[in-house]
């Protein structure tokens, strides 16, 4: 790739990085400032990052130059610089979920998975923007300003996680931490041509997680390459006693299984994500990838998942309940911003209404009215049975399949203010990954092409719950296949 004006910008995916580094033949310094040269050459354009710690990174990337001079291998990640979303706590850093309610304030400790990054050898260089507390799938509510999509900058990154797409897609970092709650990793990878991955639930610890919808949040990672994506997903996954909702295992062996191919494997195209909303190019390239993986020696079939087309609705009612009840923390007294009032109430009130913005106030109040008297029976307890029919019905394809295939996104990445109108229209972007996160099952994007005006399009392979091994096998089946 190439810098502004023509010159070399930033080069190779992180696991060359890191071996470059381990080997001495590259300084962790001079692979930080790359990058950070990068960063000034197209941050104001694109806005990709909250705060930028370049100071931080070029002293911990001198750090690891002595280490590595002294004989010592700083880990798998060795000077590989990494973007964080801005919801993962971050010690002594400003940690915002780009709202003005939480503005300027510093956690006084790390996110498991940013000291998990850490002790691999990766390099932070900024916190990215996102959806205010993640809500969102434009990276346009955001207390900080919209972040464009480096592709075309007069389209969406995606969201929530469009600061963290954004940034591998620009060169700004090789990889990227998000959080996906109903496709904010995967639907951004999609629109800025990355990959991007949401683990089974509980397979990355979310402590130090700034909490949406707990269980449905999941961090994982952003990567220009599928290697990258299974290396970073190897560092941060494993089980952790901080997060009750870990899962007892320990991280996953992904990089071995990237050449054994899809010979046998069963794959199924989900029939529900293919029909009315999904654009015409999006059905052609998901159909594509499933030929690719025929070819490649998998037995491909058609399945379906009936109740994967009530996903959306049953999210919409769990997701704004249980935000509900986490953003209730967020009362003037304990974090970030206070509006002083004549009473404590009063301040509570004065402080929600200026901190917290219109599309996270939405989903606070769908939230609150659904979890209500005389209304939590008809609203949040018929949307948990939804999801338990979603869960049999995966459960019931994967009885069939190993895998599953579907478009990541229903279209290429949209013009600013296409959907902020229409908040129905903005929430069908999330159409076809909110059932994974619904089911708590693994799944991907993967670029696989690209539709009219060169955007980017993305397919999603899905696994049943641990299944990220021969996810990633499919993955990287795909990757070279659309190269």
């Amino acid at each position: 790739m190439t810098g502004a004006g023509g010159r070399p910008g930033p080069r190779g995916p992180a696991h060359e990085i890191a071996a470059a580094v381990r080997r001495g033949e590259r300084t962790a310094a001079l692979v930080v400032d790359e990058y950070l040269e990068a960063i000034a050459a197209r941050e104001e354009e694109l806005h990709a990052f909250n705060v930028i710690t370049a100071e931080r990174a070029r002293e911990a990337a001198a750090l690891l130059d002595r280490r590595v001079a002294a004989g010592d291998d700083p880990g798998p990640l060795a000077g590989v610089p990494v973007a964080l979303k801005d919801n993962l706590c971050t010690r002594g850093v400003p940690t915002t979920c780009s709202s003005r309610i939480l503005a300027g304030w510093k956690p006084p400790y790390d996110a498991t998975v940013v000291e998990r990054l850490a002790a691999a050898g990766a390099v932070v260089v900024g916190k990215t923007n996102l959806d205010e507390f993640a809500m969102g799938s434009s990276t346009e509510h955001s207390a900080t300003g919209p972040t464009r999509n480096p592709v075309d900058t007069e389209r969406v990154p995606g969201g929530s996680s469009g600061g963290s797409a954004a940034a591998v897609a620009a060169g700004f970092a090789p990889i990227a931490l998000g959080s996906d709650t109903g496709g904010s990793i995967r639907q951004p990878a999609a629109f800025c041509g990355v990959v991007g991955v949401k683990p089974t639930y509980g397979r990355v610890s979310r402590y130090g997680l700034v909490a949406f919808a707990s269980s449905l949040d999941q961090i994982g990672p952003f990567a220009t390459t599928v290697a990258d994506a299974a290396l970073v997903l190897e560092v941060i996954a494993g089980h952790d006693p901080l997060d009750s909702t870990s899962v007892a295992e320990p991280a996953p062996d992904l990089l071995r299984v990237l050449d054994d191919g899809v010979a046998g494997l069963r794959v199924g195209v989900v029939r529900e994500l293919l029909g009315e909303g999904v654009d015409a190019e999006v059905v052609e390239r998901t159909r594509a990838a499933a030929e690719a993986l025929d070819a490649a020696g998998a037995v491909v079939d058609e399945v379906s998942v009936p109740a994967a087309a009530y996903g959306l609705s049953a999210y919409y009612l769990i997701a704004p309940a249980e935000a509900s009840s986490n953003l209730a923390r967020y009362d003037g007294v304990r974090y970030g911003l206070r509006v002083d009032a004549a009473s404590t109430a009063e301040m509570n009130v004065a402080t929600r209404t200026e901190g917290f913005g219109d599309e996270v106030k939405r989903r606070i109040m769908l939230g609150t009215y659904a979890l209500s008297a005389g209304y939590y029976d008809a609203y949040y307890g018929k949307a948990q049975r939804v999801r338990t029919l979603i869960i049999r019905d995966f459960d019931a394809a994967y009885e069939r399949v190993d895998l599953l295939l579907a478009p990541t996104t229903p279209t290429t990445a949209f013009r600013f203010g296409d959907k902020t109108g229409d908040p129905l229209s903005m929430y069908l972007s999330d159409v076809c990954t909110i059932p994974s996160n619904l089911s708590g099952h693994p799944a991907m994007s993967v670029p696989f092409g690209f539709g009219a005006g060169g955007l980017p399009i993305g397919v999603q392979v899905l696994a049943p719950a641990l299944g990220e091994a021969a996810m990633f096998r499919a993955a990287a089946v795909l990757e070279e296949a659309i190269k």
